[in-house]
């Protein structure tokens, strides 16, 4: 009986947390909506112990009086499971860090990296897109913001953009790599130990022209979407590069359509500003009534079809019953707050929970944690 219960169990908890998850999503949606603060928990951990016991017994006795034997059958089996579940609600330092800190480019890159709808992506992270001189200066910002309508529909036409480049081929969405010089000049020769142990870190000797030796490290930067392989750089641009926009916050996607490369009918030099994970919530909340999206046509120098570009990044129904069908839903007050039922709704909401998971996934040991024991 073990095996297969066991893994009945596994499965169930799984669909369990997920659920859970969801469903907090939805809440804090539906708060946010409702003018009600957030609250976030998170199952930090499952203890479950399980127990079977079978027994069959069968006993017999004689009785001499009337000749007659009397049998005693026993059959009995017994099953327990005991769960403990560790839930702790995120709070204090840990909010801040990952509920109210915007997300960092690496995290855009994995997403753009794995779900590939990058326009869907942008209008889920990006707070708006500050445009920059060659320089790195400030020109002006666009906020992605119903409640600016001019901003918002020349942001929902950069995201289009994009999302018809990566389709074509024509975006790349890369972390810049170079060489970083750590010794210029060393007039020693380098032990051999030093060579092989710089191997495991990146490091890299080489002899220059006067004898002398120099140090190199293979180093990884910041993340960019161009119209041109960054890879065909020099090693000195893509340092240069890098050496400019680190100077932005981690919260920045640096952005640079070339006039000569594709999609170059519409220059582009600038960063899109990520929000946090409250940022999300709040504007997929705003979406339901207070501030709603609208269509926004592509722009004229988007040359080429386009894929779905809905009014809404995410749109959530309210209504009174439960939703029909299966898609996520939580109740708050009186109303059910459900996710729409399409495909591009249900990867936005994907989406939303991957940034989720990211974001409360790995919570530590703060305070006391509430324990609850069936």
């Amino acid at each position: 009986m073990g095996p297969p219960v066991l893994k009945r169990q596994v499965i169930g908890y799984d669909e369990v947390i997920s659920e859970i998850e969801q469903d907090l999503l939805l809440l804090n949606i539906a708060r946010s909506a409702r003018g009600e603060p957030v609250h976030f928990t998170a199952t930090s951990s499952i203890a479950a112990t399980f127990d079977w016991t079978a027994t069959l017994d069968a006993t017999g006795r004689l009785e001499d009086s009337s000749g007659t034997d009397f049998f005693n059958f026993n059959l009995g089996a017994s099953a327990s499971e005991n769960p403990t579940f560790s839930l702790r609600p995120v709070a204090g330092q840990e909010f801040t860090k990952r509920i109210l800190i915007p997300f960092t480019d690496t995290a855009f890159h994995v997403l753009a990296y794995q779900a590939g709808a990058i326009d869907r992506i942008t209008r889920l992270m990006g707070y708006g897109f500050e445009f920059q001189n060659p320089d790195g200066s400030f020109v002006r910002l666009i906020e992605n913001d119903p409640d600016r309508p001019a901003e918002y529909e020349e942001f929902r036409r950069l995201a289009v953009h994009l999302r018809w480049l990566l389709d074509t081929r024509g975006l790349f969405v890369r972390t810049l790599v170079f060489e970083e010089l750590m010794v210029h000049e060393f007039d020693a020769v380098p032990r051999s130990q030093d060579i092989t142990a710089g191997f495991d870190k990146g490091l890299k000797w080489r002899q220059n022209p006067d004898g002398s030796y120099e140090l190199r490290r293979l180093q990884s930067g910041r993340i960019v979407m161009t119209n041109y392989d960054p890879a065909a750089l020099t090693d000195q641009e893509r340092f240069e590069l890098n050496e400019k926009i680190k100077r932005n916050p981690s919260g920045y996607v640096y952005v640079h359509l070339k006039p000569d490369g594709p999609g170059g009918e519409w220059p582009v030099q600038g960063v899109i500003w990520l929000r946090s994970m409250l940022q999300m919530l709040n504007f997929v909340a705003s979406g339901i009534g207070a501030t709603p999206e609208f269509d926004v046509a592509p722009d004229p120098r988007t040359q080429g079809p386009v894929p779905a570009n809905p009014a809404a990044t995410l749109k959530i129904n309210v209504t009174d019953n439960a939703p029909a069908g299966n898609v996520a839903f939580a109740e708050a007050g009186d109303r059910f707050y459900s996710v729409d039922d399409t495909p591009w709704d249900r990867a936005a909401f994907a989406t939303l929970g991957d940034l989720f998971q990211s974001a409360v996934g790995e919570v530590e040991d703060v305070g006391i944690p509430i324990t609850i024991a069936k």
